[in-house]
Order: structure tokens, then C-alpha cells, then sequence
């Protein structure tokens, strides 16, 4: 520990460290030639301008969250570590599941910067999003398979965050075999799912909740479920005595699972392939209306430069998915863009009800699931933002 390097922020840049905040930003270190040359995802003692020890973190000099914190000054960083954080984040989703189907790590809020895993009973999906996370893989997934003797391990590392950290994409099976769909339950229906080629870790658990809470609206309704995915709130309504479903997507893949997931719950939901802007249109014309209409797109706002052009994208949505809910009906709008807020999506959904001519009021505002925990000094970690209305 005393031979890691030593790395000082700027005079006045301590104090977010101090207060507990997980991130260094590029511009807040003194970033001589010495702190410029260390290699990407190694340890470093981080120190204030005078020298005095603030914590230990690892380092890329390439990006722009340029230190990750793990721990006081100090702190030994082995399998010993990894083990005792995944076993708290393994203790605290015990306490809420009582089935093995959860997001298992959220990253800086489960003091593990930049590590995704979601746990799909006896299969776990890995992301290492950043440089020192990739580096200490090894005793992470030794650590996890320590603490859960998983049937196998896949590291989805195709996140486009990787290459900020100019790590290498890849999607492989680190851990056992995965040679068949891997069975999931959530919302009393089981859902088979294509780790390998499907988005994100594989599956959306964020949603969990919404898609119960939404459900609870559709029995003896017609609903509407836009970019469906795998059929997550299209089960869920079909399960709780929705009288027909359609669940729209652009995907081939996406139509392909919603059909198997319906057949292997036994339930009718009607899978339709289409772009969805140009469906509402195509509803819209045809004087269709729904007693719940789910709108859950990808995000919009890649980056923070889009943020205009995304929230007039979620505006135009609400606009188009209004005329489509039927007088006293639901609808629900999320946005998984973590660089708009929830003060200017929900606007930007407002304006489109407006443009729309429809008004109505706000049942709830909810985010991702418990399992999704935020870090309180990481706003961005509060990446979902979900309103569901009734109208007029």
C-alpha cells in the first residue's frame, strides 16, 4: 500500500472527496508527467494539496472521471475486499427478493464503481465499466463465485462507456457454459432470455415495480406496451386479466422473444413489428384507443450535447401516445436517460399532453427498483425517471 502512487488534487478540490463523493474529476488533480504515465485502472493514494491523505481509488489519467473511490486511505484492495462489498450488496437484496432475480451490484451506490451484476437465479451477468474494475476481474468473479456458486458467469462488456476508458468490447462466458435461453421469474411470469445478444446485462430489472404498478390498471383492458423488448409490461398486463395486448418493437429478436415468453406463460399478447413513431401515426389515423398505453423507449440522450434534441423527442412521443388513451385511461411514460432530470422530463411529457389537447394528473412518479439503489451524492445514478398519468 505505501508503494502506490500519490496523487494530488488541485488547492480547493478536496472537499467532495472528504464528503464522501465517489468521483475525481480529470480537472481536479495536479495531472503532472508522473500522474499522466501511470497505467489505466491502477491503485492510487489520493491526497489533498498539502499532502494530507484523503482515500484510495483507482486511476485512469485518460478519462474524465479520472479517480473512482473505494475506500479510506489506505485500504487494502484483494479478493478479501471484493468478497466483504459483494457480500453486503448479496445481504441487502436478500432482505428485499426472496427469489434469486435481481440486479446483485449497482455500482458506486453498492460501493463498487463501475460494476454491474445482475443475478438470473443460478447465472450471473457482469459488466466492468471502467479500467480498475476491468483489471481486478479476476478476484471479483472469484469473489462471486465464492459467495454464490453460480452455474455460470457472462461478462457483457459491450457498453460503449468501455471505450471511454479505451478497454476493449467483448461478450464472453467467463464462468461455466450458457447454452440454452436462461429462465427468469418477475411478476408471476417466467421469461427466457438471450444473454448473449440481448441489450444492456439482458434484462431491464429497473422496471420491476412499474411493471407491477401498471399492471394493476389492466385488468378487462386493452393496452398498448411501445418498445416492448421482451414483453416485461406486456406479460405483466396479459397475467393480470388484460382482455388483449399488443406490445410493439422495431426488433425482430424483441417480437421473437415476446412470442415465446407469451407461449411459455400461456398468455395472448400480440406481437407486432414496427417503428413506433410511425405506429402511433398509423393508430392515430386508424381513431384507435387504449385503456393503457406504456411508452418505455431506450434513452434518447446519449450524451449531454442531445439533451435538447431528446427531450423533444420524449415530447413528441407523449404528443403521439395521448390521442391514443382512451377518456379516464393510463398512461406511462419513463425515460432511462440519466442526462435529463426528472424536473425537465417530466416538461417535456407535459408539453406533448399539451400539444396533444389532453389533460389529466399524475398517479405516480417512480424510478428503478430498490435493487437500483441511488448514491445520495450521484444524482446521475438516478437514472430512471417513470410518470404514469390518467387522462381526461
Amino acid at each position: 500500500m505505501t508503494d502506490r502512487p500519490k496523487l494530488r488534487l488541485l488547492p480547493r478540490h478536496e472537499a467532495r472527496v472528504r464528503g464522501g463523493h465517489p468521483w475525481v474529476f480529470s480537472n481536479e488533480i495536479a495531472m503532472d508527467v508522473a500522474a499522466r504515465a501511470l497505467p489505466p485502472g491502477g491503485l492510487v493514494e489520493l491526497e489533498d494539496a498539502r499532502g494530507a491523505p484523503l482515500a484510495t481509488a483507482y486511476f485512469n489519467p485518460r478519462t474524465l472521471i479520472a479517480a473512482r473511490v473505494l475506500g479510506a486511505p489506505g485500504t487494502v484492495v484483494d479478493r478479501a475486499f471484493w468478497h466483504e462489498r459483494l457480500a453486503a450488496a448479496l445481504h441487502l437484496r436478500e432482505r428485499m427478493f426472496d427469489k434469486p432475480f435481481y440486479r446483485l451490484v449497482h455500482a458506486e451506490a453498492d460501493r463498487l464503481p463501475a460494476l454491474i451484476v445482475d443475478r438470473m437465479g443460478d447465472v450471473l451477468s457482469v459488466q466492468a465499466n471502467a479500467a480498475g474494475i476491468d483489471a481486478a476481474l479476476d478476484d471479483i468473479l472469484g469473489a462471486l463465485t465464492d459467495l454464490l456458486k453460480p452455474r455460470a458467469i457472462l461478462l457483457r462488456n459491450d457498453s460503449p462507456v468501455r471505450e471511454l476508458e479505451g478497454l476493449p468490447q467483448e461478450t464472453r462466458v467467463a464462468h461455466g457454459t450458457i447454452d440454452a435461453p436462461v429462465e427468469i421469474e418477475e411478476n408471476g411470469c417466467k421469461f427466457l432470455l438471450d444473454l448473449r445478444d440481448g441489450q444492456k446485462t439482458g434484462w431491464f430489472y429497473d422496471q420491476r415495480a412499474n411493471r407491477a404498478f401498471v399492471a394493476g390498471f389492466a385488468k378487462n383492458a386493452r393496452v398498448l406496451d411501445l418498445y416492448a423488448y421482451a414483453g416485461g409490461f406486456a406479460l405483466a398486463a396479459a397475467k393480470a386479466g388484460a382482455r388483449e395486448v399488443i406490445a410493439v418493437d422495431r426488433s425482430a429478436g424483441a417480437i421473437e422473444a415476446i412470442n415465446a415468453n407469451a407461449a411459455a406463460n400461456g398468455l395472448k399478447v400480440d406481437a407486432v413489428k414496427a417503428e413506433v413513431f410511425a405506429d402511433l401515426e398509423r393508430r392515430i389515423g386508424l381513431n384507435e384507443t387504449y385503456d393503457v398505453v406504456i411508452v418505455d423507449p431506450p434513452a434518447f440522450i446519449k450524451s449531454k450535447k442531445e439533451t435538447a434534441s431528446g427531450l423533444r423527442g420524449y415530447a413528441k412521443l407523449a404528443k403521439l401516445a395521448a390521442p391514443l388513451v382512451a377518456p379516464g385511461g393510463i398512461l406511462f411514460t419513463a425515460s432511462c436517460s440519466h442526462h435529463a432530470d426528472l424536473v425537465n422530463f417530466a416538461h417535456a411529457i407535459t408539453h406533448g399532453l399539451g400539444q396533444a389537447k389532453r389533460s389529466g394528473r399524475v398517479l405516480q412518479t417512480s424510478g428503478a427498483g430498490p435493487d437500483h439503489p441511488v448514491h445520495p451524492l450521484l444524482p446521475e445514478s438516478a437514472y430512471l425517471k417513470a410518470l404514469t398519468f390518467q387522462l381526461d
